[in-house]
């Protein structure tokens, strides 16, 4: 059996205008804003690390430097913190440097807009080689950060499939603004997809399973994106998963051990701050005071 290269790339997308957080991101990526005391993207970084994953690019708006800047070694700001024995506030970041090297890489804005055309601005970085895509939207809540990534990768390099996507089953009237999973019977490949569909109306959901920004995908995508056009305004990569779905092999792995959150808008934002306070043992207990008092 031909065997599958060892996955050491990810990318997150992070190119997205964030017009729901506004006027709050107008100065700032959307992705700097912080679930509790760390930035979102900060998270998804730790759980490519987690994974074992040390090459990492983050595919940002063209012209904006702030997430670069960010999770970049600022040595003024370290000799304060040593100055006033503060220096643990950066230890999550030091962690980063220590293992795993960032690129930047920003997104033309020749290219079409859309949640796949990150992996179209990033064709340099990966090459040939399959890699880990993250939506900067998407969190998994998890006991050991990385542990449904390296359960997605482990399907991944079993099955070789095109694509190995995280899954998840949600309310039936949440369908509507996620995406709707057709799964086909299939003895040999277990959660193989027959058919995705973004965005469905109530007329076209196949399920309630919905895709989440959790991916290990094959080189297979680009001669897809290539020809893919583009729908309702956007280069969809739920799309190219359909397309793939058809002509290969594409597993959609429930998350079972970890929660799904999204931070897409401020609400749900505001969820997510929630559930990771009620799973940080510093705060957790007067959190759970709060909530009960209101």
């Amino acid at each position: 059996m031909f065997l599958v290269k060892k996955i050491k790339k990810g990318v997150i997308a992070a190119a997205g205008r964030g017009t729901r957080f506004l006027p709050a991101i107008k100065g700032y990526p959307k992705e700097l804003v912080p679930i509790l005391g760390k930035p979102n993207i900060q998270y998804l970084v730790e759980e490519l690390i987690g994974a074992g994953i040390g090459e990492i690019a983050i595919v940002h708006r063209h012209g904006n430097s702030m997430l670069k800047r960010y999770f970049t070694p600022d040595l003024e700001l370290e000799n304060y913190l040593k100055k006033t024995g503060k220096e643990n506030f950066l230890d999550s970041l030091r962690q980063i440097w220590k293992k795993a090297k960032i690129r930047f890489i920003p997104q033309s804005p020749r290219l079409p807009y859309g949640n796949a055309t990150p992996i179209l601005a990033a064709k340099g970085f990966i090459g040939s080689d399959p890699f880990i895509y993250l939506y900067g939207d998407d969190l998994i809540l998890e006991k050991k950060t990385g542990g449904y990534l390296r359960h997605l990768i482990e399907i991944f390099e079993k099955y070789q499939p095109a694509i190995a996507a995280g899954a998840i089953k949600v309310p039936l009237k949440a369908v509507s603004s996620l995406s709707s999973v057709k799964y086909a019977k299939d003895k040999k490949y277990l959660h193989r997809v027959e058919r995705v569909i973004e965005k469905p109306s109530p007329a076209q959901v196949y399920s309630n399973v919905s895709l989440i920004g959790r991916f290990v995908v094959s080189s297979k995508i680009f001669p897809i994106l290539a020809e893919q056009k583009i729908a309702r305004g956007e280069l969809w990569f739920t799309d190219a998963v359909n397309t793939l779905a058809r002509q290969n092999v594409v597993i959609a792995e429930p998350v079972l051990k970890g929660k799904w959150l999204t931070t897409g808008d401020p609400f749900r934002w505001l969820k997510a701050n929630i559930e990771f306070g009620l799973k940080d043992k510093n705060i957790s207990q007067e959190l759970k005071k709060f909530l009960r008092s209101l």
